[in-house]
């Protein structure tokens, strides 16, 4: 459309219209003057619009530019949990833990479900508990077991004690059973042995 009107406006200016009516001419040029300015006016406007729309997108791209970084920059630091959680030394990785057979075996049929068996994570996690439940009970069989030591080393002492003081007094009943020995020894005579020749010989 501007093109056609700078067109006319050439036409106007061309040597056929030199001898047109200057009146029919400069309505005819005002027109086309008018014209012009609102082609001006509509391509200024265009171009606003088309800057703010440009200047959204570019804001837009520019948040999700922004975004994007902050998704990387979380999946990196979420990466470099995941290393850390997977190089962490766990003490239960230097204990030895009862075997899967034995688990499936021994633990309450709540922590040992098909589900739990098909997921790791919470097989390993109830296989912990698991160990953990068992090894308070083993303590605390032990520490049981070590009272009865020690109350049967106690009773033991006791009967030893007892033991030695029965010997002890064996042992003097026996030292005063020889002294009354060598008395009633040297009280009594000896009696006479008879001869072997003096032993009548049967017939």
């Amino acid at each position: 459309m501007s093109d056609s009107a700078i067109k006319h406006f050439q036409d106007l200016l061309s040597p056929a219209h030199a001898n047109a009516d200057p009146t029919a001419t400069h309505i005819r040029a005002s027109a086309l003057l008018a014209r012009l300015k609102a082609l001006n006016r509509n391509a200024n406007a265009a171009t606003r619009t088309h800057k703010q729309a440009t200047a959204d997108a570019r804001q837009d791209m520019d948040q999700t530019h922004l975004g994007l970084q902050n998704l990387l920059y979380e999946k990196r630091h979420l990466e470099r949990e995941i290393d850390k959680c997977r190089q962490f030394a766990s003490i239960y990785q230097d204990v030895p833990l009862h075997t899967l057979a034995e688990f499936q075996e021994l633990a309450p049929p709540e922590a040992r479900t098909r589900d739990v068996l098909e997921n790791p994570h919470q097989l390993m996690l109830n296989c912990l508990s698991f160990e953990l439940v068992e090894r308070q009970r083993l303590d605390l069989r032990r520490k049981e077991l070590a009272v009865q030591k020690e109350e049967l080393l106690k009773q033991s002492k006791i009967k030893l004690a007892t033991v030695d003081n029965v010997k002890l007094q064996i042992d003097t009943l026996m030292k005063a059973a020889a002294d009354i020995q060598k008395k009633v020894d040297e009280l009594v005579p000896p009696l006479l042995v008879p001869s072997p020749a003096a032993t009548p010989v049967p017939t």
